[in-house]
């Protein structure tokens, strides 16, 4: 072999050589700039998922959430955000107010005695009823039972009027209404199992669905808004126009569930009228005519009356 061959070889040879440096430089350089990439991926990974499970941790919850939520009112209710609920003849020229609460005991002992001479004067035509339900129980003694069951009441509402009528009773009823201080009517599965004995609402899957997704909750928040509307702060409390109604009180005495329910519904019905003036079909009864003169007592709602809510 020739000098001339063999400087060529290897000159060939260190290029080879060279080249495969160059190769190999290269492919590190890339491996290196991949390897920092994967790392920064990384890195904004891990803070973009502490970003969102913090974003997610300060998200307002539950009952909380609900007051942030689209706003849906029931079908049958007045007012800017649907907590007028007037049920009666619209032809009637007095409104009784009524204010409650479903964890209310009070409330629950007023409807097992006089609700159903509530219910007939309704019926009569004698004046209609606008109720406000309040949820202040649940702050007080803690828990969402009054919430869930006026969520559930809307749903109810959005039926008829006569459901909610019917529900509210039987969520007030001996058998049904847990102690204030049992959290009982949080759970959808104890609202439910109330509606079943109202005809209107059993087997109703619009009704169930409406209650198990919290569709009026939103709007439920806006009734607990309320609160203290007219002055009123404790339940139940019975209004026309701006004055308050008094009901006296049934002794303090020894006497069965049934000797209690007659007195006091009878409280209710003197009360009544004395606001309103005899019953239908009593000695100079006068369905619809208020038998108040002081002022604000005929007024009913019908006058312009507003509440905190701005409603009407």
């Amino acid at each position: 072999m020739s000098n001339r061959n063999n400087l060529a070889g290897k000159t060939a040879a260190r290029e080879r050589i060279r080249a495969e440096r160059e190769r190999q430089k290269k492919k590190e350089k890339l491996r290196r700039q991949l390897t920092v990439a994967g790392a920064v991926v990384g890195v904004l990974a891990v803070a973009g998922g502490i970003g969102y499970f913090v974003m997610k941790a300060n998200e307002p919850k539950g009952w909380e959430a609900a007051k942030e939520a689209g706003l849906v009112k029931p079908a049958h209710t007045e007012g800017r955000n649907g907590t007028e609920i007037l049920i009666g003849d619209k032809k009637a020229a007095q409104t009784l107010e009524v204010f409650e609460d479903v964890r209310c005991p009070a409330c629950a002992a007023f409807e097992q005695s006089s609700g159903k001479a509530l219910a007939k004067d309704i019926e009569d035509g004698r004046y209609r009823v606008r109720f406000t339900m309040y949820t202040f129980i649940d702050g007080a003694a803690g828990g969402e039972g009054s919430k869930n069951a006026l969520s559930a009441l809307g749903a109810a509402l959005n039926v008829s009027p006569e459901a909610f009528l019917k529900y509210k009773s039987t969520l007030y009823s001996t058998k049904y209404h847990p102690d204030e201080r049992e959290d009982l009517y949080a759970k959808d599965s104890e609202l439910l199992k109330v509606a079943a004995e109202v005809p209107e609402l059993k087997n109703d899957k619009a009704f169930a669905t409406a209650v198990k997704k919290g569709t009026y909750d939103r709007w439920a928040m806006e009734m607990t808004a309320l609160f203290g509307r007219k002055g009123v702060r404790g339940t139940p409390t019975f209004m026309h126009g701006d004055k308050k109604l008094e009901m006296a009180q049934v002794p303090q005495r020894q006497m069965t569930q049934a000797q209690y329910h007659q007195l006091a519904q009878a409280n209710f019905k003197k009360m009544i009228d004395n606001e309103f003036g005899p019953a239908k079909g009593a000695a100079g009864g006068d369905p619809g005519k208020g038998g108040s003169s002081g002022e604000g007592g005929a007024k009913g709602i019908r006058e312009g009356e507003k509440d905190p809510s701005g409603t009407r």
